[in-house]
């Protein structure tokens, strides 16, 4: 697959679960981080996807925003990595880049 021709994009419509937390990491950045529970489409059951959002205006949307609002988020799927004392840690999020309330 030519490198042109790939694609990272995420589209999730759900509700807000829980409170949006807004942080400021060690280099500086800020960043607000929620999650959003989606119904699976293929059975019975729900999945919960964690949101970063970055940018100043996204994340000033995303502080006013209610638990159990309904939302429709679109963005990118990264993977982020720390460390955690002697160990490496990582998890999937998606970085938010448009918030739409519904």
């Amino acid at each position: 697959m030519a490198t042109d021709q790939s694609e990272n994009s995420v589209l999730l419509v759900g509700r807000v679960s829980g409170e949006i937390q807004e942080r400021t990491l060690p280099s500086g950045d800020q960043v607000a981080e929620f999650r959003i529970v989606v119904a699976r489409d293929d059975r019975d059951g729900y999945d919960t996807f964690d949101i970063a959002v970055w940018k100043a205006g996204l994340r000033k949307r995303a502080l006013s925003l209610d638990n159990d609002e309904w939302l429709e988020v679109k963005g990118v799927l990264r993977r982020r990595f720390w460390r955690s004392g002697e160990a490496v840690a990582s998890r999937w999020q998606v970085e938010g880049r448009e918030l739409k309330r519904i």
